[in-house]
Order: C-alpha cells, then sequence, then structure tokens
C-alpha cells in the first residue's frame, strides 16, 4: 500500500502553465500601472497636505503667544520626519520649511524629495496665514 501512494500523480499545475499566468498577470500590471499613477501621486500628497495644516496650527499657536509669525519651524516646534532620501527608516516623501515670513504673514512650503511618476518633476505644495493650502507644481 505504501509503494502505491508515492507512485499515485497529484493533480497540480505544470512550469509552464504557472509561467504563463505570471506572463499574463505581468502584463495586466503594466498596462494598469499608468493609470494607477495619478492615484498613488494624489494619496502621497495627502501627507503634504497633513503636515502643512500642522505647521499652520503650529504658527497660530506661535503667533498667539508672540504676537507675529516665526521663520524657524524648530521654533513652533515643528519636528521634521526622517525623509525617505535620508536614510532607510526615513518615511516622509516631503521636505517641509518656512518659504517666507513676516510679523504678519507666512507661507510654508512642502517639496517632494520623491519623484512620484517618474517624470522629473518633484510635487510642491504652500499654505498661507490664511490657511490658503495650495498646488503650487503638480507631479
Amino acid at each position: 500500500m505504501k509503494k502505491r501512494f508515492l507512485n499515485a500523480k497529484a493533480a497540480a499545475f505544470t512550469l509552464t502553465e504557472v509561467l504563463v499566468v505570471l506572463v499574463i498577470v505581468g502584463i495586466l500590471v503594466l498596462l494598469a500601472l499608468p493609470n494607477l499613477m495619478p492615484l498613488i501621486t494624489k494619496a502621497k500628497s495627502t501627507e503634504a497636505k497633513i503636515q502643512l495644516e500642522h505647521a499652520y496650527t503650529l504658527q497660530k499657536t506661535y503667533f498667539y503667544e508672540k504676537s507675529r509669525y516665526s521663520g524657524d519651524l524648530a521654533a513652533i516646534g515643528f519636528v521634521q520626519e526622517q525623509l525617505v532620501t535620508e536614510s532607510e527608516n526615513g518615511q516622509a516623501n516631503y521636505r517641509i520649511e518656512i518659504a517666507e515670513s513676516s510679523p504678519t504673514t507666512f507661507v510654508i512650503k512642502a517639496t517632494a524629495v520623491v519623484d512620484f511618476d517618474g517624470d522629473g518633476v518633484f510635487n510642491v505644495w504652500e499654505i498661507d496665514q490664511d490657511k490658503n493650502l495650495r498646488e503650487v507644481v503638480q507631479d
């Protein structure tokens, strides 16, 4: 009985069948990828919006305490997450910086450090003292 079990053939796919399926799946992914790139960029830009709104809140808090806006992110308490380009542990895709600052106005800019769609253009967002959030450079 043991010999019969070892000699019995089990139903399975051949290597050729598996490779054909993998090639078909690969082709479908390549066809779908260009259509998905704008969605990926949109999802990544959410990070910029959240970080800019956080920096905006910190600037407003600083203004209420000091009666002026700051030109220094550290002074308002903003901590830049480590960028994906700086180390393996980096998670931030945007560098946050204060582009303009005066006692009554400010502009904070988020610049992508990664080209999401590979076209050589890096995404840039800005927010000002009136909480006008806008995309300056589309990726």
